[in-house]
């Protein structure tokens, strides 16, 4: 190996792996990893500032994308989102946990094919809808749930927008990582349009669809086997009469 390399660099890998081990803050574990790296490559003061001035100017306009849904959702459920959409739910006899899953879990995906995947996500979607339907659905079957099964329920909430998200916008012929498997390719020789990596992206997103969607009817057996009995059984005419003395 050449004995003219500078390995010290390196040193900011292990400085963001220790501060995710630690569970520090991950906005300044990335601040001093950035810091460390630069003076380890020998950067002077000067440069370092102006790279990371730079970086605010370009990417200052960020914390507006991310901070001005939030406080739309934030006031919604403020004003009782969740639980709208959790009395919304109940109303419909047939629904369950699964089938709700189920029919998120193929919107998402859909949305997600032709480039829309700022409609779902965990703040905007998943937390203040999705996971309150979902308890929602299940209440109303059986009952008062315990904090395991709601926790259980908005795991697989996320899980589905999750699923739904990655393999849907594999389908989507701009996606970024679609154009860079042809840029790549056809560095190495291999002419190919990014529409026929596209295309065979669909054999997998239908193989993620219906394995998803196999374990969410799995999730509905597993409450019913675990609730099901739990369940308050409906008020007879004697049990009424028995009241009323």
């Amino acid at each position: 190996m050449p004995t003219d390399i500078n390995l010290w660099p390196l040193l900011g890998v292990a400085v963001i792996i220790a501060g995710f081990i630690l569970r520090f803050n991950p906005m300044l574990v990335v601040i001093v990893t950035a810091i460390v790296t630069a003076f380890a490559a020998h950067f002077p003061v000067d440069k370092i500032l102006a790279a990371i001035g730079t970086g605010f100017i370009k990417t200052r306009n960020l914390p507006l994308i991310i901070l001005l849904p939030l406080a739309v959702v934030g006031l919604l459920e403020r004003h009782g989102l969740r639980q709208h959409a959790q009395n919304w739910i109940s109303t419909i006899k047939s629904a369950t946990v699964g089938r709700l899953l189920i029919v998120y879990l193929g919107a998402r995906q859909l949305t997600a094919a032709v480039g829309l995947t700022s409609l779902g996500g965990h703040p905007q979607m998943v937390r203040p809808l999705l996971a309150p339907m979902a308890e929602g659905a299940a209440e109303a079957r059986y009952g008062k749930l315990p904090d395991r099964i709601r926790h259980k329920l908005r795991a697989y909430a996320a899980a589905t927008d999750n699923v739904g998200l990655f393999f849907g916008e594999d389908i989507f012929v701009a996606f970024g990582a679609i154009v860079l498997m042809t840029t790549f390719l056809r560095e190495a020789g291999i002419d190919i349009e990014p529409i026929h990596v596209a295309l065979w992206g669909i054999p997998t997103a239908t193989c993620a669809f219906l394995i998803h969607a196999w374990r969410l009817r799995r999730l509905d057996r597993m409450l019913e086997r675990e609730l099901g009995g739990a369940a308050p059984a409906p008020a007879t005419g004697d049990d009424v009469a028995v009241k009323g003395a």
